[in-house]
């Protein structure tokens, strides 16, 4: 495993000369051609960090795979009301299809994360993608209006899935790239999951027509799920051939510094409890999942919020659908550039959930107004700012919880983005049928509200990046993660000579 390796050579193997610090990074001639950068030091020993190019590989093939099933999320959801007629089941049935992502969530992340940390990155995407594909094989047999038991365990499945890819973006992110890269490559893969769900919004309302013949219905039916089993299989076939735990040689300070730990030191159970005293990282948790919470009840009940103002127009719920998570992910880009020049985390944050809420009140008061274009308008601003925040959470978690391991701070905010997703779209779901869409909307405009406020009260401690700066200064951060409380990392520094 990779921080097993790695703590030995970091721990006096293969260190550097003592009175420079080399930082190698691929220039596009080849995947280890190095560029060496010196830096004066102190005289205490530094480990030798190192990019490389197959660093956009990962990202770029953990995005495909995420991809794959967060379309299959969303492409029974966003044509519902064809799916209640074909198998006969009630409409809290088909959104169980989308909500059982959020359910089965809540208690595999923990086992998840602890295999995350105990066997590593490769692992975790080979049983995740592994899933994804068996789950969309399952569900090519449910292409018969008696067999909506059969898509329901396919589904099933795949959320089992979701739970190994979720949280991974962050992860990967602080594995494979450099300090000034991981807000970057974090949007990148979470672009991912967002690319996903525009696909999952756009297809399936092409693919499967509102036919009044089931037998025709069938076979459209079956056209999306052999399609998705297609691909997904493509994606599990290279993650077996390509995808790696980790780089020979870390990519940033921070990283070094948390791999040189000796793996027994490390403990799951007292990092779960450090991260639960850390009063920013509850804060958070929190806020985030309002937010994304928000999100998951939006885009799972999007095709009833619609068609009820304008019946006949899945095609155009759908497209109003791309339209929130294309302006989401060129959100997400653009955040993540600019948290990597100006690491202004809490600014950046509390502005971006602020204009979640209101794009929020907007698209609310406009959907009944007649004018499909509103609707498209005022999704996109939407879309931009709400869907935009999801990568800002994994790295302002990162950074308040540095040095805890990034997938356990990442899948307790997804947990809290079940929770709460799991809530609003129960909740939202049954005023919709008895009070309209504006009711429900309204009661996420509420807590997205609740969640600015909470986003306010969070202080910018960041701990990861102070790590990254002290350790270019005056040598790398000497972890203790066995103690009972989490080290300051700007006091946890080893200045021996």
């Amino acid at each position: 495993m990779q921080k097993k390796m790695l703590s030995e050579k970091l721990s006096g193997k293969e260190l550097l000369d003592p009175t420079s610090y080399h930082h190698t990074q691929d220039n596009g001639a080849s995947a280890d051609t190095e560029t060496h950068e010196q830096v004066t030091m102190t005289p205490s020993m530094t480990p030798e960090t190192k990019l490389y190019t197959r660093r956009w590989f990962m990202v770029l093939l953990f995005s495909s795979y995420s991809l794959c099933n967060a379309f299959q999320w969303l492409q029974y959801g966003i044509i519902s009301n064809i799916f209640i007629k074909y198998y006969g089941v009630s409409s809290l049935a088909i959104d169980w299809l989308s909500m059982s992502y959020m359910l089965i969530y809540i208690p595999l992340i923990f086992p998840v994360a602890w295999l995350l940390d105990t066997r590593g990155l490769r692992v975790i995407a080979l049983v995740g993608s592994g899933l994804n594909c068996l789950g969309a094989w399952i569900k090519t047999a449910s292409a018969r209006p008696d067999l909506f038991g059969v898509t329901l365990f396919g589904q099933l499945v795949c959320a089992t899935a979701q739970v190994f890819i979720l949280g991974m973006p962050a992860y990967i992110a602080s594995v494979w790239f450099s300090s000034n890269e991981v807000s970057t490559a974090c949007s990148i893969g979470v672009f991912g999951s967002q690319l996903g769900v525009t696909v999952g919004f756009l297809l399936p309302p092409i693919l499967v027509p509102n036919l009044e013949d089931k037998t025709q219905l069938s076979h459209h039916v079956s056209i999306m799920f052999y399609g998705t089993a297609a691909v997904a299989s493509l994606l599990f076939i290279l993650v077996i051939f390509v995808f790696q735990d980790g780089p020979p040689l870390p990519p940033s300070k921070a990283q070094a510094a948390q791999l040189s730990v000796p793996p027994g030191q490390y403990s799951y159970k007292l990092s779960i409890l450090r991260l639960l005293k850390n009063p920013n990282f509850v804060l958070l948790v929190v806020s985030y999942g309002l937010n994304t919470g928000a999100f998951y009840s939006l885009s799972t009940l999007l095709n009833r919020m619609v068609t009820e103002h304008y019946p006949g127009e899945e095609v155009n719920a759908g497209r109003i659908g791309l339209t929130i998570t294309v302006a989401g992910m060129c959100g997400a880009l653009i955040t993540g550039f600019w948290l990597d020049r100006t690491k202004t985390y809490k600014q950046t944050t509390l502005v971006v959930y602020i204009f979640s809420l209101v794009g929020m009140v907007v698209f609310t008061f406009t959907l009944d107004l007649g004018y499909l274009w509103v609707g498209f308008i005022t999704a996109g601003c939407l879309g931009f700012f709400m869907t935009g925040y999801l990568p800002l959470g994994y790295e302002f978690a990162a950074e308040l919880t540095y040095p805890e391991c990034v997938g356990t701070s990442s899948g307790l905010l997804n947990v809290s983005a079940q929770v709460f997703g799991l809530i609003f779209t129960t909740a939202q779901g049954q005023i919709l049928e008895k009070f309209g869409v504006q009711a429900g909307n309204i009661l996420l405009c509420c807590f997205l509200l609740v969640g600015a406020v909470i986003t306010g009260f969070i202080k910018p401690d960041l701990r990861r990046l102070r790590a990254n700066q002290e350790a270019i200064h005056t040598g790398p951060v000497k972890q203790h993660l066995d103690t009972a409380e989490a080290p300051d990392p700007l006091l946890s520094q080893d200045h021996s000579n």
